[in-house]
């Protein structure tokens, strides 16, 4: 860690904040507006307190070291195309076919020595101190949003093994702090962590547990890579480091964790005992509600003499999982393209969320391609999370020219190129009716001989005005991509009957449109894009929420309730608190620029 912030501080990627600040709302509130700056950086706070604790703390926190592309590639030591050039020449190695064919092949092999972690029999420099008494409020471990349970630990990596200790698991767990000894286990069904937990349920035995916080940064990408289910995250630090993860046993468990970690909490997780664990400001923008996971019990904690405290910030984007996810994009294209050979490039774009929205560039080899290519997505790791995908062809425009690319999918929309289908979704996703299972839709944009939409083009100023002498319900609309053969209008709506009835109302002025899409008014600025792809690939399940006629498509991207039929409790955006917000702000720790902290709702 400690090289990681001079490299930072030698490649102006990091600011250093002395001034005393708080752990709760104010330390977080920084750091979020900070990852939303185009030349964003790595934040240093030397002196954070805590006026809920009265107390102050000697240990400096990190915040948003993959603050940028730079300091992104500057953790990896290499750009993460170079990484996935590697992986693919790997999947590829043919036998050798002479003496220098074989030399070489050696040479490479020789190196994958380096992939697999070492356990050493000395202590780490993570356990140079062991805490007297365990007490988790000796840390300054952060409360982000208003409405969060309690501090949470928002960038440990949690190391996990199975029960007969033959494989083992790294992942990038959300823990709530209860009290002094215990910590919430945020592992969701889908991952390794809660695959382990669940055998250990069954045998009756309490799990162990250990978190490390900070050391190389590295070892948190890692922890959030998909790997395919089994296999140990830490032979990607391995591949990229070029050298051994170097792990040491934690000291009242079996557990083996990084010798580097400028922090370690050991424990067990007794799985008779479950507990309320959140509300919590996700990375999804919105708040994941209340419900019951494992408790960890704190059996103990070491750190490093001089340790630094590492956190991340989360909430709507764009944030520091923009660069932790591009660089998964990058590392992981040529393992997608051994289940789909077809692929060109993909591309999650942050206000999609990542799971909620993908673009696909492939090869169309044959009518019905890209709709197989869907289901072949849809079955892949954690890919299957992913709820909207857009597939286009080779002429498409790169696929992070979004005005671009926006026109070439808009040009190749046709009812008959969408696919609504069903499946496993995110457990932080919120729209679909049911946890963990709802809509997808794919969006086939191959095809270059999609008909013309011979639509009549109205000003915003002369649509709105038919479309209110028809329904009382819309307040404000704006179009968009009125020159290509799907043109966008977007309704704000006070909602207060079911968006299809306003669907439906509106098909005698149809003439007019072919895409809406409806979200609540009060919530959403219609001139800002960025949000607006946000709001609706959050809040829509495509099964529900996705109305399909010849040229007339709509689309409910509103808050749903009762009205919808609705019956989950349907989450708070995470907003900043206005008053820290105007105080940070006459500190001159964060900038009073209106138009850019409207832009990301800040």
């Amino acid at each position: 860690m400690e090289e990681i912030i001079k490299e930072l501080k030698k490649k102006n990627l990091l600011r250093i904040i002395d001034e005393e600040l708080d752990i709760d709302l104010e330390i977080p509130h920084i750091a979020y507006v900070e990852i939303k700056k185009e030349d964003s950086k790595a934040l240093l706070f030397t002196n954070p307190v805590s006026k809920r604790l009265n107390k102050k703390f000697d240990m400096p926190v990190l915040m948003n070291v993959f603050g940028s592309y730079e300091a992104t590639e500057l953790i990896f030591g290499k750009h993460p195309d170079s990484i996935a050039d590697e992986i693919e020449e790997l999947l590829h190695m043919k036998p050798p076919a002479g003496f220098m064919d074989k030399l070489s092949m050696l040479g490479k092999l020789f190196s994958l020595k380096n992939v697999f972690p070492k356990r050493l029999s000395t202590k780490g420099a993570c356990q140079e101190i062991i805490q007297d008494n365990i007490d988790l409020n000796e840390f300054p471990i952060l409360t982000t949003w208003s409405e969060d349970g309690g501090p949470f630990i928002t960038m440990g990596h949690v190391y996990t093994q199975s029960l007969d200790g033959a494989k083992h698991n790294v992942g990038m767990y959300r823990l709530q702090v209860y009290d002094n000894k215990r910590l919430g286990m945020h592992w969701q069904i889908h991952k390794d962590g809660a695959h382990f937990f669940h055998e250990y349920k069954e045998a009756g035995k309490k799990m162990p547990v250990s978190v490390a916080i900070g050391g190389d940064p590295l070892y948190i990408w890692c922890g959030q890579a998909p790997m395919p289910n089994g296999m140990f995250e830490l032979l990607l630090y391995g591949l990229i480091r070029e050298e051994n993860a170097r792990l040491v046993k934690s000291l009242t468990n079996d557990i083996y964790i990084p010798e580097d970690a400028d922090i370690v909490i050991e424990g067990f997780v007794d799985p008779s005992k479950m507990e309320i664990e959140g509300p919590f400001g996700d990375h999804t923008g919105y708040y994941t509600l209340k419900e019951e996971y494992p408790v960890m019990d704190v059996t103990c904690i070491t750190t490093k003499k001089k340790p630094i405290y590492q956190a991340t910030v989360v909430g709507k984007p764009p944030l520091e999982d923009k660069y932790m996810a591009w660089a998964t994009e990058r590392v992981f294209l040529p393992l997608l393209k051994t289940t789909a050979p077809e692929l060109i490039d993909y591309n999650m774009p942050e206000n999609g969320v990542f799971h909620n929205l993908i673009l696909g560039k492939m090869r169309k080899m044959y009518p019905g391609h890209a709709k197989q290519f869907m289901h072949a997505f849809w079955g892949v790791g954690q890919m299957s999370f992913v709820k909207h995908a857009f597939f286009v062809g080779q002429s498409a425009p790169e696929l992070t020219n979004y005005d671009e690319l926006s026109d070439y999918i808009l040009d190749r929309i046709s009812v008959d190129n969408i696919l609504i289908s069903e499946g496993v979704c995110d457990a932080l996703d919120h729209a679909s009716p049911n946890a963990c299972y709802g809509g997808k839709l794919g969006v086939d944009c191959t095809n270059d001989n999609v008909s013309f939409c011979d639509k009549i083009i109205l000003s915003d100023e002369k649509l709105y005005a038919k479309i209110t002498t028809l329904v009382k319900d819309v307040k404000s609309i704006k179009q968009y991509k009125t020159h290509t053969k799907t043109p966008v209008v977007i309704l704000g709506v006070n909602k207060i009957r079911p968006v299809k009835e306003l669907y439906e109302a509106l098909k005698p002025i149809k003439e007019h449109m072919k895409l809406l899409i409806f979200v609540d008014a009060d919530s959403n600025q219609l001139h800002n894009v960025y949000m607006l792809v946000w709001r609706v690939v959050n809040n829509i399940d495509a099964l529900r929420d996705v109305y399909l006629e010849k040229e007339y498509i709509g689309i409910d991207a509103t808050n749903k309730s009762d009205i919808d039929g609705y019956t989950r409790e349907w989450p708070e955006d995470t907003d900043c608190d206005q008053k820290i917000i105007k105080n940070l702000q006459a500190k001159g720790l964060i900038t009073k620029n209106k138009e850019f902290l409207n832009k990301y709702h800040v």
